[in-house]
């Protein structure tokens, strides 16, 4: 059996069924770990290395919940040594458009990223 590629999921912990990233990265043959923004250090700790990490901004996030978020993938993007993942920041306009994620993790992870596991 070949291992799915992983992606990170992280958001803020309140998941909403209809904006569930895990399933549309199952439709395109991905895995997924889906954590919090405060428990990422701790899950990026004990996981294999993902393919991306996408920091998934909720619907009607104010001002300083999205600062948060941003934070955290400046500081993801800075210690690239510990992950060599690209960091994705990714809110409901990003996302709003049909096909957007699987274009966005294209766009990210590289043109043959849909293909498949990693081999």
């Amino acid at each position: 059996m070949t291992p799915l590629q992983r992606i990170l999921i992280v958001d803020d912990g309140a998941r909403e069924t209809d904006a569930a990233l895990s399933a549309e990265l199952a439709e395109l043959g991905y895995a997924s770990v889906t954590a919090s923004l405060e428990a990422t250090d701790e899950v990026l700790a004990v996981i294999p290395t993902p393919k991306a990490i996408v920091l998934q901004v909720p619907r009607g996030a104010d001002a300083a919940e999205r600062a948060r978020f941003e934070r955290l993938a400046e500081r993801l993007r800075a210690n690239r040594e510990e992950t060599s993942a690209p960091v994705i920041v990714a809110d409901a306009a990003t996302l709003a458009a049909p096909g957007s994620f699987a274009r966005l993790i294209e766009a990210h992870v590289g043109a043959g990223a849909l293909a498949g596991p990693d081999r």
